[in-house]
């Protein structure tokens, strides 16, 4: 079980959402993995910063400065306590949003100990005069400290005992090249298998207390979205229809009985998801149609589509974004089990709709 922790995040509305809200996170607290060897998934990421960690040990330095960037849910929070733990190091948490001047920055600089962890979420949201006083803070591990205002400000320097900064994105390309560059290590976060959800789900059941057979962590797995902190609020949920409407033993049929309550299909496509897509595909018969439109036939806001349903519609295969609109493919049409007409995503769908 890995996830991402923000600090600063808003509660998820949808149960297939990847934002943690408080239940998550206190969840995700007891059952985060505590090293390398226990954290299941990103092979390539976990040997790399294996290879990291020990080399820094071995010299008896502070680690380098790592970047972990990644969708929401995949383990960049719980990878960058690993990595205060595997350096026996303790670990202060912050966020990008909640730096809003370069002073803030230097408070918590200036308070670090030799050889700490600085966690820094969402760093790509911190702002500018902050993020140009960690460029100097990451490579020479020192900052300036401003005094006073106008021409009779002055600049005291101020030493900095070595640290290692950890920061995490879901937006790596919103990061200047400049502090991109001070990173030694950088790692992408895919998302998951579902042959490595199950054995995710199955951790966590076991800490959980909770009775589970492989299908039904199988059936869980394939609708968590490739995101670990899904699938461990989908066995939540699955557990709790369980316990209430069967004997607490979780199989595949009680999996998917319990999330058909949920309203969570089996590719994991929820309630706005669904809607989104048959708004596409049966008002305008499989589009093109432009994103505006389509926010209003389904009565939410212009950046709830794009943010929040597309991403996942456009990596399932199951909408495109062209240059002339939003556009269902074929795998649309089967999964709702309607027949497309001849011409759709052609660009000729709503003409043929209304018989023009």
């Amino acid at each position: 079980m890995n996830w991402d922790d923000p600090t600063d995040a808003p509660a998820p509305e949808r149960l297939v959402g990847s934002v943690a809200d408080r239940e998550d996170q206190a969840v995700e607290a007891a059952l985060r993995p505590k090293d390398l060897d226990e954290f299941i998934g990103q092979e390539k990421v976990r040997e790399q910063l294996d290879l990291v960690l020990r080399a820094a040990r071995a010299r008896g330095a502070t680690a380098d400065h790592v970047l972990l960037s990644g969708a929401p849910g995949l383990g960049k929070t719980t990878l960058s306590m690993i990595i205060a733990a595997e350096m026996g190091a303790p670990i202060r948490i912050t966020s990008g949003p909640a730096i809003q001047h370069a002073g803030d920055l230097a408070a918590i600089l200036s308070s670090l100990q030799e050889g700490e962890v600085l966690f820094l979420d969402e760093i790509h949201r911190m702002s500018r005069p902050a993020e140009e006083m960690l460029y100097m803070a990451m490579e020479d591990f020192r900052v300036d400290v401003i005094v006073g205002k106008g021409p009779g400000a002055t600049a005291i320097p101020l030493e900095l005992p070595p640290f290692t900064l950890v920061g995490a994105t879901t937006r790596a390309g919103l990061l200047p090249p400049p502090l991109r560059d001070r990173f030694g290590f950088t790692a992408h976060m895919e998302f998951y298998e579902p042959a490595e959800l199950e054995r995710v789900i199955h951790r966590s059941a076991n800490l959980l207390d909770v009775e589970i057979e492989a299908d039904g962590a199988a059936e869980i797995a394939g609708r968590s979205r490739g995101t670990p902190r899904i699938a461990n609020r989908l066995l939540r949920r699955v557990r709790d229809y369980a316990q209430v409407k069967a004997d607490g033993l979780i199989t595949r049929d009680i999996a998917a009985a319990a999330l058909k309550v949920y309203e969570v299909d089996a590719r994991g496509l929820d309630r706005l998801d669904r809607a989104v897509l048959e708004a596409l595909l049966k008002l305008f018969g499989g589009g093109p149609v432009g994103l505006s439109t389509l926010a209003v036939a389904v009565g939410e806001e212009r950046e709830t589509v794009e943010e929040v349903a597309e991403p996942f519609l456009v990596r399932e295969g199951l909408l495109a974004r062209t240059p002339r609109g939003r556009v269902g493919t074929p795998a649309a049409w089967a999964h709702l089990g309607l027949t497309p007409p001849r011409s759709a995503g052609t660009g000729n769908g709503q003409q043929d709709l209304f018989g023009t």
